[in-house]
């Protein structure tokens, strides 16, 4: 088989998840550049000129970013298996598979995130399965459902973007379905599919901040702590957006560096 494979072009849609800043966009590669080193400055200037609160707050919260990249992180992995299987359920030809598949997506995202986590960590801890289900394990487990939805989506567009000649010709070739989707169409999907499961990945991180009401230390919930000890709401919460609004336009960075790369790819 040819090594350089054709692909449709394709749109997928990536939902409410950060603008990857490109080259080609001037106005927003800039505003990047302002906002990071910006909101940089601006925690610096904060830290050095009153120490007290601001130093202190930064001090208070690095426990919370642990905990949130854990949670994302987590999160991200269950979305992407249950993702993988519905945008598979998606296409399939069984109509039972594709049925409980694509009610699945309409279902989850039908139902606000925070519903679904006081969903799973009270209404099902009601339950004697679920009666010691710890706040963490709930709080992966809910959005991962809710964002293996939207990756479902994700998978299903990138996959039928893949010409069909590439299935037929692998299984003129011998290939089975599975080993047509395993060595020849998911293979080439990664590459229009990594870009929106990045930009997925910035939006579950900033989501992430709906854990706190399950009692889970995250960066939200670390400054909560901290204002309602000191009573410095204004300060606590202005360091914790400061410090999200970092995190963010980092990793929308990366994003974008990740799909520059695999243009260049695309075009050797």
């Amino acid at each position: 088989m040819n090594p350089k494979f054709s692909k449709k072009a394709v749109k997928i849609d990536i939902g409410d998840g950060a603008a990857i800043p490109l080259k080609k966009d001037s106005g927003l590669f800039n505003a990047w550049w302002l906002t990071f080193f910006g909101a940089i400055g601006i925690i610096t200037y904060l830290c050095v000129t009153r120490p007290e609160p601001y130093w202190r707050i930064l001090q208070f919260l690095p426990d919370g970013v642990v905990v949130t990249f854990q949670v994302t992180i987590l999160s991200i992995m269950l979305s992407l298996v249950l993702g993988l299987i519905t945008g598979l359920g998606r296409l399939s030809r069984n109509k039972v598979l594709n049925l409980i598949a694509s009610t699945y997506v309409e279902v989850i995202r039908g139902i606000p995130l925070l519903v679904q986590l006081f969903y799973i960590y009270y209404a099902l801890g009601r339950l004697e399965f679920f009666k010691d289900l710890p706040p963490m394990a709930a709080a992966v487990t809910a959005m991962g459902i809710c964002y293996g939805a939207y990756m479902g989506e994700v998978f299903r567009a990138g996959i039928d973007s893949i010409d069909k000649g590439q299935a037929e010709a692998a299984r003129s070739l011998g290939f089975s379905r599975a080993q047509t989707m395993m060595y020849v169409i998911l293979p080439q999907a990664w590459r229009t599919i990594l870009p929106p499961v990045g930009n997925e990945f910035i939006a579950l991180l900033k989501d992430s901040s709906l854990v706190s009401i399950l009692a889970v230390s995250d960066l939200l919930r670390r400054g909560r702590e901290f204002a309602s000890e000191s009573f410095m709401y204004f300060e606590a919460y202005t360091m914790v957006a400061l410090v999200y609004l970092v995190i963010t336009l980092f990793l929308s960075k990366a994003v974008s560096k990740m799909e520059q790369r695999l243009n260049y790819y695309e075009r050797d």
